[in-house]
């Protein structure tokens, strides 16, 4: 009787396989499509120029750079009034470079948008869909 019933299980699955692969094949076909569209959205268009804007911008970069190597100092060297206020000071110089606040703004746009992207996945799917589970392995 367990045999009968085994090979039942078998040919259900293996009939189930052709409709699984045409879901998977409609899942990556909405991938591409969602993709095109995101690549196409002006929101996603903004970014890209103002990301490219930034990476051309030698000063903003250098200033970037700099603050970015006093976040690291203050890191590893545990507090210090002088590298904090000239950490501070970069701080500020970062809000009033316009390349920096545009690619900022930018960003912020976009990532608003994906937000709302992965929202409405999850709204669908009836969990968080891009939740991270913690990664690593034992």
């Amino acid at each position: 009787m367990s045999d009968a019933r085994g090979s039942d299980d078998a040919s259900e699955s293996v009939a189930d396989a052709p409709a699984d692969a045409d879901v998977e094949a409609n899942v990556e076909a909405a991938l591409r499509e969602f993709l095109d569209a995101l690549g196409e959205s002006e929101t996603y268009r903004r970014f890209v120029e103002a990301d490219e804007a930034l990476q051309a911008d030698a000063d903003s970069m250098a200033l970037l750079r700099e603050y970015q190597q006093k976040q690291r100092q203050l890191q590893r060297g545990g507090f210090d009034d002088s590298v904090m206020k000239e950490l501070k000071e970069l701080k500020s110089e970062l809000s009033d470079d316009e390349t920096i606040r545009r690619q900022r703004a930018a960003q912020a746009d976009l990532v608003e948008l994906l937000q709302r992207t992965n929202d409405a996945v999850s709204e669908a799917i009836g969990e968080e869909f891009a939740r991270s589970t913690g990664g690593g392995c034992c």
